[in-house]
């Protein structure tokens, strides 16, 4: 599919998700084994085939690693200094924490696989095993700072651990290491699994979705809006242009940081004390301007 066709595919099945939601179809029970599909299944066999494929020299490019980290922190403090006059911690620590969190899994990945494919969708799994590592200990460091709420830091370390797509990538990177040749029965099947990644995810985005404008400020979803789907891909761009980046590194990273907010800032907020009904409403927000930014990005890397 051409970038257009696929951001028109995008925009159609998070339609049909959350046209499912209204009337009833997708559930809290069966957004919930969506998700799970295509969390410890789909996504896991997306992230194994794709890496353990690719010569393992190319897939770990420090420039890669080091771009994403310098983008994550960059924006990460300018949430920080553009938030920092709100009131309400609840509110403040909700706004920083979704200026920069990115929806790296279940659209990140599934979306450079459609657009790029090869070594791009592996370097892009890992910058998500990479975001793992690094988001959520992030994130959940803001809220417990600014909220001061308990958090369950071993808790949250074992969720890090166990979690199936970083398992997936050191699997993936193992066997490309090795030079172990996946059987083609073995690789046609993951293959399939792995095409319903971007499918799967996107309904149950679309099914998780939901806005009331009536309880959040339209001010701080437009700065929240105006960092993560703006300022962030600029700042992206820049850096890997300064880190001089190839181009499969320059995509893989772009575009990845190009995400909407993730869904998971949502039940971060509902546990760690911030607002979530703020936290609904800029997952909203900038999951539907990101069909358009999206675009805007593959302009410059596509």
């Amino acid at each position: 599919m051409s970038v257009v066709s696929n951001l028109l595919y995008l925009l159609v099945v998070l339609a049909l998700g959350v046209a499912g939601r209204s009337v009833g179809l997708l559930d809290d029970a069966r957004t919930r084994l969506l998700t799970a599909g295509a969390f410890y299944v789909a996504l896991p066999a997306l992230v194994f085939t794709s890496t353990s494929t690719q010569r393992l020299d190319e897939v770990l490019e420090p420039r890669l690693v080091v771009g994403f980290w310098t983008v994550l922190f960059v924006v990460a403090g300018l949430g920080w200094v553009v938030h920092r006059g709100e009131s309400s911690p609840a509110v403040r620590s909700v706004a920083v924490v979704q200026s920069y969190h990115c929806n790296l899994g279940f659209l990140g990945l599934p979306i450079v696989a459609a657009t790029f494919g090869g070594v791009v969708t592996a370097k892009a799994s890992l910058v998500l095993g990479v975001g793992v590592l690094t988001q959520v200990p992030l994130t959940v460091a803001v809220f417990a700072f600014v909220t001061e709420a308990e958090a369950d830091i071993h808790g949250a370390l074992r969720d890090i651990l166990t979690n199936p797509v970083l398992l997936a990538l050191v699997a993936g990177l193992a066997a490309a290491a090795v030079g172990v040749t996946v059987p083609a029965v073995v690789s046609d099947g993951l293959g399939r699994v792995a095409d319903l990644a971007l499918p799967l995810a996107l309904l149950a985005v679309g099914a998780s979705l939901s806005f009331d404008r009536g309880t959040v400020d339209p001010g701080t979803v437009g700065s929240v809006l105006a960092l993560k789907m703006l300022v962030m891909p600029v700042v992206a761009l820049a850096t890997f242009w300064a880190l001089s980046a190839d181009l499969s590194t320059t995509r893989a990273g772009v575009l990845m940081l190009a995400m909407p907010t993730a869904v998971s800032t949502f039940v971060y907020a509902t546990e760690l004390g911030g607002d979530p009904d703020l936290a609904s409403a800029n997952v909203f927000a900038t999951t539907v301007a990101s069909v358009g930014t999206v675009l805007l990005v593959l302009r410059f890397v596509g």
